[in-house]
């Protein structure tokens, strides 16, 4: 066990994974003993109010581990989004030029640093230089340089903020950036001199050593954030002090020059103005890159918050690079309850600044929509009001909805989605007009990635019993004989937009019975009535002995998987439960037009335009486009886009850990429970959204 006395870094996702040991939050340090600490982990040279950690070791006779964030840290900042990559440092930390770093010893070592870790080396920095990875990686690329002139050479400055520890520890100072300042002039004296702000400086959270210079033709200072890897080919020198910016400048073939002592100065691969004895060996920037991305730095698999690997990182920046490119404009939700834009919100943008809620469309009309621009609506069918008014702003308009894995609890308790679907052409219940879903599954061209995925996603989803809400305990039935057919009728809420526009005839629980025993007179038929109508969230509730004149059980305790997975063929007017029977190899009938019939899957008493839903599709096709491409899956943990096995896994973990502490009534109130905590929603979050 290893011991901290941070709370913050105590918190850090997959922080056991990473160090590969279980860490527990010490208040004293006389603690350590009791609780068995092996040794004493810190966030780098940084001291805590009355500990300092480093001191605190030494006196307990105990190692001391340096923790720091990664070079491919995140998405966001430190504020917003938590590290997936940890550099773990037993000897130093790399920043710390006043003593040796394990980083250091390595590269001064005799290592060949292109074998184990080190042998994905190309790969990984082509990779990062393609996708312009950065260590934060929320700035946008760089739209145009200001002020370039063919005929000038452009000079890159590289400013901090004050108070960084790598500066005092790279062995420089206040007076060090202005040094470098002169000497970029003297050098370079035609040419442009571009001032670089920090990230952290841009967002106004510190300043910066060139907060207050005043630029001027020959001087021009880049306020805005700003993607560095899209500005590094626009340069032709860099100079920095300590920063990172640094390295990635060498990696991207630009020569640097340093006025501190970073960790990949003085191996013959930049120009230094200050040196080091230690480092008396000649390193290329590969090996460079080698031996700190590969050897030295520890990465969390985003996906099952387990050890990965620098690949894992990347394709989770890259998803958000991508997500963050197809969400530009702004989001303006409209008509939302406040509740349900504290758990939608992140969906709609990959920063909230983009995100704007509206009580209706007048409201939204005032922030002047446009092209770039989406206006979003919850459920169906969007209000005249703002039909008209993304036709005359030119913004796009966008139907949300739950996604089929949702969570471990119900909507309508305000339990946070894990998934949301946003549709653009209609809503994959509603089959009056063609969805994106149904687009989706008439013409994507599948590939063998998404074959596989598929199997993979449907084999997590029968083998951990996973459905749309998780909330209710699997077993194996008591009515379940081994003689008989099963049928089983999922019950529905009956005013759901799906039965109004999808069914014809058959448009409510009781006539559905009715149907299912008249179609099967010899079967053995279970009733499973809605969770939401259980609980008397919603309409739908049919009474017992009613039900009992067609069925021969009403089961109200085990999940629905379980039911569907013990009977024979399910028979429903538009349930989710009949895509849950599908992936369980199961016979589905179906009585109105859900999304999933109609492909030659299921056994549909409605017909469907051949112009429609014209496709023959196999179960995998049906699974890829339905949960691999039509949803979003967030991550609340690590704050970003997730993909659809990520956030199974996820519901399975967490269904694990609420079932070891005693069950799922967590997320299972009675209804006096769930009234009282819906008027303690509602009075702390507001009916409906202001503005």
């Amino acid at each position: 066990m290893i011991g901290t006395f941070s709370d913050k870094l105590s918190r850090i996702p997959g922080l056991s994974a990473l160090l590969g040991e279980e860490v527990v939050r010490l208040h004293l340090p006389q603690q350590a003993k009791r609780k068995n600490v092996r040794a004493i982990v810190g966030w780098g040279r940084r001291r805590l109010w009355l500990i300092e950690p480093k001191k605190a070791a030494a006196k307990l006779q105990l190692p001391f581990v340096a923790l720091e964030d990664g070079f491919l840290r995140s998405y966001g900042t430190g504020a917003t989004h938590p590290p997936l990559s940890l550099i773990v440092d037993t000897e130093g930390i790399y920043y710390d030029a006043t003593q040796p770093s394990a980083l250091e010893i390595l590269l001064a070592s005799e290592a060949d640093v292109f074998t184990g870790p080190g042998a994905d080396h190309a790969q990984a920095s082509a990779l990062i230089l393609q996708e312009r990875l950065s260590k934060y990686n929320m700035a946008p690329d760089l739209a145009q340089l200001p002020g370039a002139d063919a005929e000038r050479r452009r000079i890159l400055l590289v400013d901090q903020t004050r108070g960084d520890a790598a500066i005092r520890y790279g062995l420089a100072g206040e007076d060090t950036f202005a040094e470098m300042l002169q000497a970029a002039r003297i050098e370079n004296p035609n040419a442009i001199l571009y001032i670089k702000t920090h990230p952290e400086v841009s967002r106004g959270d510190k300043q910066g050593y060139y907060s207050n210079l005043k630029g001027d033709e020959n001087t021009i200072i880049l306020r805005d954030a700003v993607n560095p890897l899209s500005l590094l080919p626009h340069m032709h020198r860099v100079y920095t002090v300590t920063s990172q910016l640094g390295f990635e400048a060498l990696l991207a073939g630009v020569p640097v020059s340093c006025f501190g002592l970073p960790w990949y100065a003085g191996w013959g691969a930049t120009d230094d103005r200050i040196t080091s004895t230690r480092r008396n060996r000649r390193r290329s920037v590969a090996e460079l890159f080698a031996a700190a991305y590969l050897h030295y730095t520890r990465y969390l698999n985003p996906e099952t918050f387990e050890p990965g690997t620098i690949f894992d990182v990347i394709q989770w920046l890259v998803r958000q690079r991508k997500m963050a490119g197809l969400m530009g404009g702004r989001s303006i939700g409209v008509g939302y309850r406040r509740w349900k834009a504290e758990i939608t919100g992140p969906f709609m943008a990959m920063s909230q600044k983009q995100v704007h809620f509206s009580k209706n469309a007048h409201k939204a009309a005032q922030l002047q929509p446009c092209t770039q621009d989406r206006l979003i609506s919850w459920g169906g069918d969007p209000k005249p009001d703002l039909v008209e008014l993304a036709a005359q702003s030119g913004a796009t308009l966008l139907r949300m909805e739950d996604g089929f894995i949702r969570s471990i609890g119900l909507g309508s308790d305000f339990v946070p989605p894990l998934s949301l679907v946003l549709d653009s052409s209609g809503i994959y219940f509603d089959p009056r007009q063609p969805s994106d879903l149904e687009n989706l599954l008439n013409t994507q061209p599948f590939q063998p990635q998404d074959y596989k995925r598929a199997a993979r996603v449907r084999g997590l989803i029968v083998e951990h019993d996973i459905t749309k809400y998780n909330t209710e305990p699997n077993a194996r039935p008591d009515w379940l004989q081994a003689d008989q057919h099963v049928v089983l009728v999922p019950g529905q809420v009956e005013d759901d937009a799906s039965i109004r526009h999808g069914c014809e005839d058959i448009r409510s629980n009781l006539a559905l019975l009715r149907e299912a025993r008249q179609a099967c007179p010899d079967a053995f038929i279970v009733y499973k009535p809605h969770p939401d109508v259980m609980v008397r969230n919603r309409a739908g509730k049919v009474h017992r002995q009613a039900a009992l004149q067609y069925a021969n059980a009403i089961e109200t305790q085990l999940s629905i998987v379980s039911c569907v997975s013990a009977c024979d063929e399910v028979h429903t007017m538009t349930s989710l439960s009949g895509f849950d029977a599908l992936l369980r190899g199961k016979t589905v009938v179906v009585y109105g037009r859900p999304f999933y019939a109609g492909w030659g899957l299921t056994q549909d008493r409605l017909s469907f335009a051949p112009t429609r839903r014209g496709r023959t599709l196999t179960l995998d096709e049906l699974v890829a486009g339905t949960l691999l491409h039509y949803p979003l899956y967030w991550d609340w943990t690590l704050k970003g886009f997730t993909t659809c096995e990520a956030a199974i896994m996820q519901i399975v973990k967490r269904r694990q850990a609420l079932l070891a502490q005693g069950g799922l009534n967590a997320v299972r109130m009675n209804y006096a429970q769930r009234q009282w905590h819906t008027i303690k929603l509602w009075a702390r979050a507001g009916f409906v959204v202001r503005g």
